[in-house]
C-alpha cells in the first residue's frame, strides 16, 4: 500500500463545521488503477428524485454499497446495498486508517463530464445521525468543489484531484451546503467514493 505523508490538520471551514483535505493519498499508478476498476466492475444506474412531486433522471449515475441490510433514502427514492466488492473493502480499509473512522456504506458518483454536476445540498439524512463523519475520495478528472455557509453565504472552494481525499465532519453538513459546479474545460470521467456511516 503507498499511502502518501498528508497534512489533514488545517481546517478549510472558517467556522461551523469540520471540513480537511488529505490531497493525494495514493500515487498516480494505484489510483489510475482503482478508476479502471470502478468505471468497470461497479453496478451503475442512472440516479433517481422525485423533486416537488417530479420523478427526475439524472445523467449521473450512482451506486450504493455497504454492510447486508441496510437502505438509504434520499431525494425521496430508496436504494437497497449491493454487497461490497474487492477494491471497495480494500478502499474502505485505507479510508478507516488515514482518518481513524469506522465507516460501514458508501455511496458512489459517476459523473461523466464537466457537464454533470451536483446541485447545494447538505447531507444530513437521518439515516446518517448527527455530526457524522463522511469521506469523500475522487478518482478521475479534477473538479472544484465548493462550500456554502447556509446563513451567511460566505463560500470556500478547493480542487479535488485524482486519488485524493475529503473529509466532511462534526457540524458541517448542518451549517454547510456543497456543491460540484459544472464545468465545460472538463471532458473526462470523475468517480467519487463518499464513504458514511449508517446508524439505523
Amino acid at each position: 500500500m503507498s499511502l502518501f505523508p498528508t497534512n489533514s490538520e488545517e481546517n478549510l471551514l472558517p467556522y461551523d463545521g469540520t471540513v480537511n483535505y488529505y490531497g493525494k493519498v495514493i500515487d498516480k499508478k494505484m489510483a489510475d488503477h482503482y478508476l479502471d476498476k470502478l468505471l468497470n466492475d461497479i453496478e451503475w444506474k442512472n440516479d433517481e428524485a422525485v423533486i416537488f412531486g417530479k420523478h427526475i433522471i439524472t445523467k449521473r449515475k450512482v451506486a450504493w454499497y455497504a454492510d447486508a441490510g441496510f437502505s438509504y433514502t434520499y431525494s425521496n427514492t430508496t436504494k437497497t446495498a449491493l454487497p461490497w466488492t474487492k477494491e471497495l473493502l480494500e478502499l474502505k480499509t485505507m479510508v478507516e486508517k488515514l482518518t481513524g473512522i469506522k465507516y460501514n456504506s458508501c455511496l458512489l458518483n459517476l459523473y461523466h463530464d464537466g457537464d454533470e454536476g451536483m446541485a447545494w445540498h447538505s447531507d444530513d439524512e437521518k439515516a446518517l445521525g448527527k455530526n457524522s463523519s463522511i469521506a469523500s475520495w475522487s478518482f478521475g478528472a479534477e473538479r472544484r468543489f465548493a462550500f456554502k455557509h447556509k446563513k451567511s453565504a460566505e463560500k470556500v472552494s478547493l480542487i479535488l484531484e485524482h486519488g485524493s481525499l475529503l473529509v466532511m465532519k462534526d457540524t458541517t453538513q448542518t451549517f454547510w451546503l456543497h456543491r460540484l459546479p459544472k464545468s465545460t474545460k472538463v471532458t473526462h470521467p470523475r468517480v467519487n467514493l463518499t464513504f458514511r456511516t449508517m446508524v439505523i
